[in-house]
């Protein structure tokens, strides 16, 4: 009786008898999604897809950018924009958002690999070879 039209009484409490059938059905599937922690670690994962799809689609960044979009906008008004209006926090708002999709693990690397290098080469002792007034010329 899934679309049935219930007319009497009987057919009232077999659709009663079903829905409960239904609801512990349910119960036991959302209780075996949960069980451990393992499976509750994979109910979660199982939100953000691994498809090699679209890279602007929410579910298909890493995590890097997903947290620049919550981030950024809210560093930006909480420091640079500490005392401006509603308008202006929610321009701040678009435009970060819009500007995190170019934040990505890969950037965040590249910039730090830049900095250390940066770091690296002040470190390192100059090597000018063999001088040529040298015996071993």
């Amino acid at each position: 009786m899934a679309d049935g039209v219930i007319n009497n009484t009987n057919d009232l409490k077999a659709e009663i008898v079903r829905l409960r059938l239904l609801k512990e059905e349910q119960k036991e599937a959302i209780a075996a999604r949960f069980s451990s922690p393992s499976a509750i670690f994979h109910t979660a994962l199982s939100v953000f897809p691994k498809s090699a799809g679209n890279k602007n689609s929410i579910f298909n960044q890493d995590i890097v950018s997903m947290l620049s979009r919550v981030l950024l906008p809210m560093v930006l008004n909480k420091t640079l924009f500490r005392n401006s209006g509603f308008l202006m926090k929610t321009l701040v708002g678009l435009v970060s958002q819009k500007a995190s999709g170019f934040i990505n693990e890969d950037s965040v690397t590249g910039l730090w690999e830049k900095v250390r290098s940066l770091f690296d080469k002040k470190n390192k002792p100059a090597d000018y070879g063999i001088p040529p007034e040298s015996e071993a010329s």
